[in-house]
């Protein structure tokens, strides 16, 4: 497609240059096929019309055939023969008994249900009524008398026993309107048959009726029916319209022919008649509305459609023209037809020996099937099925059967010559290849009337003709639209695997689109046009199908962006293709950071926060970290230390950098409670350097075990010793456990901090008094202050005079620390007399011990035959027991039964080591009396019910949790 692009450029540049235009290829193109469709797709060689030979042979001469709804009904002579094609093995034979000699049937007519059957005499001018029920004609009285030559049938009706009103015609020229009643359904006493006769009107003794139809006309009032009524002699159309109210008396068409009394009927007259003629309708379905009648006439076939929906219009025909008989050049004009059949698109004209077909459309001969006269006799008539849509024609001793195959094939061909393009395409949408030509035909026709957009859709539609030579033509117009139009339909029309096709069209349209942009950028006249084309641009990208295309493809339509100049657009289709890096680099390198941290909060990849926060911290710092603080928990904020050092301190006035950075770290650390020693140590770094107010309460709140701290104490000590700041100092050496660095220190900085660090050793009392005697000599020693040293025993314990007296110098006098000599002299005093109280008291509790030990080993318990174990409740004197000083008593096996659940098991091993000893020693008679003690020991300590081991156990529940479930059933 270089070519094609290359051209493309050559003819816009021409466009623009305002060149000459080039030539148009205003010549049709050609069919060049592109493997889309099948030339199989064509009909094969089968007539439209194929007649076949019904296996049958009457037995006697046929004189009349009529189909209606698959019922067969044959006249012959005075006889008529019935029969249900779907049920053929049951036929009926009927006689017609006549009282003249030599009479016969004239005519026979069968509504289109084929269940009511007309038939007139010829000699005796009998009328008989047949219904499909019954099987004995009846006399039509009140029609005795008359030639009738046609019936205008009710296909309103639907029932069985009735015809509902019809229209009589005779060959005197007079209607009538009758209604026959089945004799099935009549009462007992009924004569007549006929519910009623009456006359409707006379066209004259020298209008013969020879048709009659009518039907019911769509109609938007709710209290009459709208009727039109077509009535044919040798010569005449006659046209009847009028309305019938809904509640109307028999009989109901009077209310039509009421109307032409004083007014002189319309009809269209055909000269040159041969005697008789013949009015058929066409309905695309049964009951449905008449689209286009036929009138056999003298000169020719009078066609025309029918138009019921005119409203208050008493002419029902339209497009009427009239067709001369189907002739073979160079042939005799043959006699006069016999009879006519109307289809969709064909009139088949049957003559005696032949049938020919000739197409509505364009009047040409189309089909012509000729009779052996010699072997099938003369043919007599010709009739169609109204509901089967089969024809018939019939000899005196042969029926044949019309097939129909796809009337409606060379159709399309015959709108398409005549240019009505909608037909055409509607007749051939089944056939992709006939299709296609129409499609063609019109796109041609459309370009040649300038009507290039409406080309350009038609076109898109096409499948076999020339891609390049299309887009050739649309090329060397000026109207630039209707090329972008034909892509985009084709385009659209494409497979999804057709990726190649669908990335050649996409990239195409793209450059339209960028020319036209940079063209109305150019011309800054029409803002309005180029907002319009930018919106249609952008919404061609946003498509699915396009969108997909051009993300694989998005390099080469980065490049066409680019190459345009077309910054707008470059934006927004790296936006549609979540090339959000490309957006934000573009906002960074035209400093536009705000635009840029936008862009960054409405994605959801936390990515681009750890990749734009450096070069966004050294801008616009505050309003990063309230991202950064937005964000809560998602962004890490180890990850965003690489932003935080990034600062300039020098940039912003009032150390604000500082104030964001330490922020975000307090947030980080108060909020999101982390404890990650990396962001703890960079907000040492900030407090140290900026805010040192902030860095012992920092230090408070981390407390002062080294295992738990978030910072690393090292590095903290480090920074601290770096900016001199002591105090934080003494408070780091006590979270390291360095209590004597840390009180020297302190020493620099204040006494009461020292001595508040000296008290730190919590059981170390060596080393407390160590840090005590190191304060008492800096106060002695740098400070003099031996007033403030003798304060020092008062606040600590561990002090004495004796400690501090090496740190005072040869010339302090005894009035120094007298007080100090005799207080210290009077708390050993009291310390002494303390003691003594403690030792008389040892010795009054020791006398004590010893006296109630005396008397417990004479202590006794009265037994009585009746006392029960507390256990079992048995009798405590049928074995061994234990008596307490709380008087329960035991069994020694109850006991000791009742105490193992609380024991330990180690201890429950021993006990139960201990039994099985003593059962041992027992049986062989030599019993340790060591082993009993040792068991009595343990198990006769103490009751078990009143004991330390039951104070224990007042937690434990009643009822074990292994055995809840069991107890709980045993309740239910």
């Amino acid at each position: 497609m270089s070519n094609l692009f290359e051209q493309y450029e050559r003819a816009s540049s021409r466009s623009m240059s305002r060149v000459r235009e080039a030539p148009r290829l205003d010549r049709p193109l050609t069919h060049v096929s592109s493997g889309f469709l099948s030339t199989k797709l064509q009909d094969d060689e089968v007539p439209i019309f194929s007649r076949q030979r019904i296996n049958f042979r009457p037995p006697e001469t046929v004189t009349h055939l009529l189909v209606c709804n698959n019922f067969l009904v044959m006249a012959m002579a005075q006889k008529l023969f019935r029969l249900d094609l779907e049920r053929p093995d049951s036929p009926d034979e009927l006689s017609l008994a006549s009282p003249a000699a030599g009479d016969k049937v004239y005519r026979i007519f069968l509504d289109p249900t084929g269940r009511h059957l007309i038939i007139n005499m010829a000699k005796s001018q009998e009328t008989y009524y047949l219904s499909r029920s019954s099987k004995k004609p009846k006399n039509l009285v009140k029609l005795r008398g008359m030639a009738i030559s046609a019936i205008g049938w009710n296909k309103q009706n639907a029932s069985e026993n009735s015809t509902a009103a019809i229209i009589v015609g005779t060959i005197k020229g007079i209607l009538l309107e009758v209604e026959i009643q089945s004799g099935d359904s009549s009462s007992f006493f009924q004569q007549n048959l006929e519910q009623y006769s009456k006359q409707l009107i006379s066209l004259g003794e020298d209008q013969p009726i020879t048709a009659i139809e009518f039907e019911r006309m769509p109609s938007s009032s709710k209290t009459e029916y709208k009727y039109f009524i077509l009535v044919t002699t040798p010569g005449r159309l006659y046209q009847y319209v009028g309305t019938v109210p809904m509640t109307t008396e028999p009989p109901m068409f009077q209310h039509v022919f009421q109307n032409y009394e004083n007014l002189q009927a319309r009809f269209q007259e055909i000269p040159g008649d041969f005697g008789t003629s013949e009015l058929k309708l066409y309905y695309s379905k049964y009951r449905g509305q008449p689209t286009s009648f036929a009138w056999m006439t003298g000169p020719g076939i009078y066609y025309g459609k029918i138009n019921t929906s005119v409203a208050g219009n008493d002419n029902v025909t339209m497009e009427t023209r009239l067709m001369q008989y189907p002739e073979s050049e160079g042939e005799v004009r043959l006699k006069h037809p016999l009879s006519i059949i109307l289809t969709e698109f064909h009139v088949l004209v049957l003559y005696a020996d032949r049938m020919r077909a000739m197409c509505v459309l364009n009047e040409q001969f189309v089909f012509d099937d000729f009779y052996d006269t010699n072997k099938y006799g003369k043919l007599l008539g010709l009739c169609q099925d109204p509901l089967r849509a089969t024809i018939w024609a019939y000899t005196e001793t042969v029926v044949f059967k019309y097939k129909i195959t796809h009337e409606a094939r060379d159709v399309w061909q015959m709108y398409l010559d005549k240019g009505e393009f909608d037909l055409a395409k509607e007749y051939c949408k089944d056939n992709p290849v006939n299709l296609d030509k129409v499609l063609t035909k019109q796109a041609e026709q459309l370009f040649l009337d300038k009507k290039y957009h409406k080309s350009a859709t038609i076109y898109a539609m096409t499948q076999q003709n020339s891609f390049e030579e299309i887009v050739l033509r649309f090329i060397q117009i000026e109207d630039k639209e209707a090329l972008k139009h034909f892509l985009h339909k084709k385009l659209f029309a494409l497979q999804p695997n057709e990726l190649t096709q669908q990335t050649m069209l996409v990239t195409w349209l793209v450059e339209i689109y960028l020319n036209c942009l940079g063209e109305l950028r150019e011309s800054s006249k029409d803002s309005a046009q180029y907002d319009a084309v930018q919106d249609e641009f952008r919404k061609f990208l946003a498509q699915t199908k396009i969108k997909k295309c051009v993300q694989d493809n998005r390099d080469t339509i980065y490049q066409l962006v680019k190459s345009h100049g077309d910054v707008e657009d470059m934006i927004y289709f790296a936006v549609l293709m979540h090339d959000f890096e490309v957006v934000i680099d573009h906002h960074l390198q035209q400093e536009d950071y705000q635009k840029a941290l936008e862009m960054i909060k409405k994605q959801p990849d936390i990515d681009w926060v750890y990749k734009f926060s450096p070069i966004l911290m050294q801008n616009i710092p505050k309003q990063t970290v309230d991202l950064w603080i937005e964000l809560g928990r998602k962004p890490d904020p180890k990850k965003l230390i690489p932003a935080l050092v990034q600062y300039d301190p020098f940039k912003f006035n009032n150390k604000t950098q500082g104030n964001e950075a330490a922020r975000y770290l307090e947030f980080a650390i108060k909020t999101l409670e982390n404890r990650d020693q990396a962001i703890h140590n960079y907000l040492l770094l900030v407090y140290t350097k900026l805010y040192p107010n902030k860095l012992m309460n920092y230090l408070e709140q981390q407390g002062q075990d080294a295992e738990h701290v978030c910072y690393d104490v090292k590095y903290a000590l480090r920074l601290c010793l770096e900016h001199d700041l002591k105090e934080a100092c003494v408070h780091i050496y006590t979270t390291m456990a360095l209590y004597e660095e840390a009180v020297e220190l302190a020493l620099q900085v204040d006494v009461e901090l020292a001595k508040k660090n000296a008290d730190m050793p919590q059981d170390d009392e060596e080393l407390k008094k160590k840090l005590w005697l190191r304060i008492a000599r800096h106060v002695v020693e740098k400070q003099r202050d031996i007033k403030r040293a003798m304060e020092f025993l008062q606040e600590s314990d561990l002090l004495k005079i004796e400690d501090i007296l090496p740190f005072f110098p040869d010339f302090v006098t005894i009035d120094h620390f007298k007080d100090a000599i005799c207080t210290s002299l009077q708390e050993y005093n009291k310390h002494i007399e303390s003691l003594q109280e403690d030792m008389n008291e040892a010795t009054e509790s020791a006398k004590s011990i010893r006296t109630e030990i005396h008397n417990f080993r004479n202590k006794f318990a009265f037994i009585q035959s009746q006392d029960k174990c507390c256990v079992c409740h048995f009798a405590l004197l049928t074995r061994s027991f234990y008596v307490f000083p709380c008087m329960h008593k035991f069994h020694t096996d109850c006991l000791i039964n009742e105490l193992l659940p609380h024991l330990s098991i180690s201890k429950r091993n021993q006990v139960e080591d201990l039994q099985r000893t003593l059962t041992n020693e027992a049986t062989s008679g030599r019993i340790n009396q060591a082993t009993k003690i040792e068991l009595e020991d343990m198990v006769a300590s103490e009751c078990v019910y009143c004991g330390e081991m039951m104070i224990r156990s007042i937690d434990q529940p009643f009822v074990d949790v292994s055995d809840y479930q069991t107890e709980m059933n045993g309740w239910l």
